[in-house]
Order: C-alpha cells, then structure tokens, then sequence
C-alpha cells in the first residue's frame, strides 16, 4: 500500500496542448474536512484505506495542496443539451489534476469537483454543493457494486465555504475517477469549431490509449465507434433492466469509454413508471426513463456526425444501426436473469414486457418485486406478490406463464434458484430518500448516516444483518422528491 506522497503520475492529457485545457490551480475550501471515502477507490491507486483519516487528505482534496507532478487541467468541449447545441462548454467546476497509475498499469484520472471557477464556469461560481457532492459519491460507487460501468469516487470534502443555490449552503469537493473523462462533446467541439488538426490529435489520443485493440482492424476509427457503440448499448441496458435514470443524458455527459458518469439529478426508480422522469427541470421529459433508449442513439448520432472526418457516412450509419438490436440482446439477457431464467425462448420479450405492464398499473416496488420472486419457488413467490397487483386476474395469467417458463428452464433445486436469483437481485440500491436522510445528517455535521449508507451500497445483493431498514419501500414523500440539476 502506498502513502499519498508515492502516487506515480503520468499525465497524458495535459501533455495535448492548450487547444484541450486550460491550466487552472483549485480555490482551497475553508476548514476541509473528510465526510466519507471509498476504499475500494482508493485501491485502485494502491492508497492505504488509513490516509483518508490524516489532515493532508483533506487538504490535498480540499484544493489546499497539490502533489508535485499534478498538472490540474480544465478541459474543453461542447455538447447538445436538450436537443439543442451548446459551442462551447468545458470543466466550469472541475479540474483534471492529473493521471495516476497504478502498480497493474492501469491509468486513472484524478478530476476534483467543485474546485473552483475555471474559464468555462460562464455564469456560475465553479463550487459544487455538499448534497451533490454526496449524492455523486453514492452513486458511482453503488452502480460499480450493481456491475454498471461507471466513474468512481475516491471521497467527499466538507468545508465551511458558504456557497449560494435557492438557498446558501456549503461547498464540498468529490474526487471522481475514471480511465478517461474525454466525452462525446469532445470531438463535436473540433468538429464544429473546424479545428481538423486538433481532432486528428484527440482521435488518436482516445484510440492509443482507450481502444488499443483496434490498431489491428483495417479501419481502427471505425471499429473504435464500433466499440463505442455496442459499450453504450450494454451501459443503456443495465441502466434500464436496474431501474436507473440518469437524468441529464447530453453529449457533453455521455463518456467515450461507456461508462456512467456526471451525476445530477439521477434516481433509482422506486414504484415502476416507464415514463418517469427524474429531473425537476426536464419539462418536456426528454431524458425520462424509457427515453434513454432512443437518447443513447441520438447521442450516438451527434458522435458519428463529429467523426465524419475520419468514416464514411454510410459506415457510420450502418455501425450505428447495430445500436438497438445490441441493446435488446442486452436488454433481455439481463431481464431473463433477473426472473431466474437460463435459457432463450422467442416469447421471454412478451412476458417481460407483460409484466412490467402489470407493475405500472399497480405501482409495484420495481426492486423489491425482482428481489422476492427469488426468494422461494416460483409458484410460492408469485403467491406471495399477488397481492401487491391491482390487476389480479391480469397478474394470474402472467404467473401461469411464467411457472409454465421456469419448468421448462430445466430442475434445478430452490436454493439454487434463490442463489442464482440472489446474485442478480439487489436488496439495496441508492433510494432518493435514503441519500437524502443522509445528506441531511452530514448537512447538521453528522457523516456516519452516509458512511453506512456508503457501507450497505457496497454490497448490494447480499442480506446485511441489522440494515433492513435499508431495502423497505420508501414513504409516500420519499417517493415525490424533486431532483434537479442545480449543485
């Protein structure tokens, strides 16, 4: 295990120019202090779990000191938002201090949150707020514990920087991480800023250190956008088959590796609403949770427009043709797991989408529902969920179905059912409600609700002694909070 003094940086992305960032040193929070970290993050630099407890964790994270080899960078791109183009965008509260890497030779980005105005704040103050920066923290790390791909947060930094939104609250600093923070909104800003030299230099950046493999190909760019697309179709699927709305689905948030990353007003969904939308002010419900099907390929589109300097159109829009029907397989493969299936049948789409018509009329626990039709044999589980439909014959004639399913799946014995179930089935996930009691105790100056909440999210499918309180239905006005973007 390292100390923090012994990270090994090696900054690639700093080393593009001035035309990608801008230099740009962090604004030091007042009194920094740790409110929570990570120390499966913090693993992945090699740190021993201990220096998040010493005082120049906080300050190093706090904006207060840098290490000498940090470079901290505000990068520079665009992206549509909310259908419409914005030319110019960038890290306006985020800094890239530099890339660290580790004893297996993976690269990760260091990019601190709320740091401060940089040349692409525009008309904020480049702070981020503590209920933010918690909720980010959270949300990394619990969709790595679900299997989704997704940024990583190594900590959070309270301070007693007073900070203005609807009302003044105080600033806080995330440490987020990831391989690459390069989005989609990359390329279109030299794409649309007719920079051809500068596009050239990031196509291969993103392509020697990010997709590698496809040197080998007799198109490298275009099995790289290959490879994008068929990451975003798998990343799209398991956002939708876990009931995860990210929210704010612009290209300038959609990330070149696939991964889930720049968290606003996400939530999980509690009762199933395919059309629920997450973000206080998406009034048009754009990025709603059915939407973020056909969004993933909008998105994907703006993508393949800014590398028409480097594919032919038609082999664009044939890869990206590829996008639904590999989200579909996804899609499936992941429903049929999670109802204890091991086998394909042509009719598992109907029965799926049967129920989740079923769940809608009756406002069912979309997580909770999955968890305990895994609890016991079928016949027993659907039982015992009966009563949770308001739509009982409607929900009889799906049951028989599904029993007639899962006989001709194969025999296999209840507790291997309830296992393989298990394994797919969270019994915890990232409740509005749940972050909010926990960031209305750090808000007060108590951080133990979202070190535990932190705790129990790191082990979602397995049952927690003492935690039960953690995988109950949210009350009625845990289920009505307003999300939005303002941080």
């Amino acid at each position: 295990m390292k100390a923090l003094d012994e990270l090994t940086f090696d900054n690639r992305f700093a080393r593009l120019g001035d035309a990608f960032s801008t230099h740009v040193l962090p604004e030091p929070l007042d009194a920094p202090r740790l409110v929570v970290a990570s120390n499966a993050a913090m693993a992945l630099l090699d740190l021993d779990p201990a220096v998040a407890e010493t005082p120049v964790f906080a300050e190093l994270f706090g904006g207060h000191t840098l290490w000498a080899e940090a470079e901290p960078r505000a990068m520079v791109y665009s992206g549509h938002q909310f259908g419409g183009y914005t030319p110019q965008l960038g890290d306006g509260r985020g800094l890239l201090l530099g890339e660290v890497y580790n004893e297996a030779g993976e690269h990760w980005d260091l990019h601190l949150k709320g740091a401060g105005m940089t040349p692409y704040s525009r008309m904020g103050d480049g702070r981020a707020v503590l209920r933010s920066s918690i909720r980010e923290f959270l949300a990394s790390e619990a969709l790595h514990a679900l299997g989704i791909p997704s940024s990583r947060a190594l900590c959070v930094i309270g301070s007693d920087t007073p900070v203005w939104r609807e009302k003044q609250e105080r600033g806080a600093m995330v440490l987020r991480m990831a391989p690459s923070h390069i989005r989609f909104g990359h390329f279109e800003y030299f794409y649309y800023t007719k920079k051809p030299e500068q596009q050239a230099l990031l196509a291969e950046h993103v392509l020697n250190l990010h997709y590698p493999e496809c040197r080998e190909q007799p198109e490298p760019y275009l099995a790289m956008f290959r490879e994008i697309v068929e990451r975003n179709a798998e990343l799209v699927a398991k956002w939708q088959a876990y009931g995860f709305c990210h929210g704010v689905m612009n290209t300038d948030n959609m990330s070149i590796l696939g991964i889930t990353f720049d968290f606003g007003p996400f939530a999980f969904l509690d009762d199933f609403d395919a059309h629920f939308i997450c973000n206080h002010s998406d009034h048009e419900g754009r990025y709603s949770f059915s939407n973020q099907v056909p969004i993933g390929q909008w998105n994907l589109s703006a993508l393949a427009q800014a590398l028409t300097p480097f594919i032919s159109v038609d082999a664009l829009k044939e890869t990206l043709g590829l996008y639904l029907p590999l989200y579909q397989a996804n899609y499936l493969d992941l429903m049929r797991r999670r109802m204890g299936l091991t086998t394909a049948e042509d009719d598992d789409q109907k029965l799926v989408e049967r129920l989740l018509q079923l769940m809608q009329n009756s406002g069912v626990d979309y997580t909770l529902f999955f968890r305990r039709l895994g609890d016991e044999s079928a016949a027993l589980a659907v039982a015992r969920l009966r009563d949770d439909f308001v739509d009982l014959a409607g929900f009889d004639a799906w049951a028989e179905l599904y029993k007639a399913r899962v006989a001709r799946d194969g025999e296999y014995s209840e507790e291997q059912r309830r296992k393989r179930m298990h394994a797919v089935n969270p019994l915890y996930i990232l409740r509005n409600y749940l972050a909010q009691n926990a960031i209305t105790a750090a808000e007060s100056g108590d951080y133990s609700e979202v070190r535990r909440l932190h705790e129990v999210l790191s082990k979602p499918f397995g049952e927690q002694p003492g935690m039960e309180q953690y995988a109950q239905r949210p009350p009625d006005w845990g289920k009505h909070l307003e999300i939005s973007c303002s941080s």
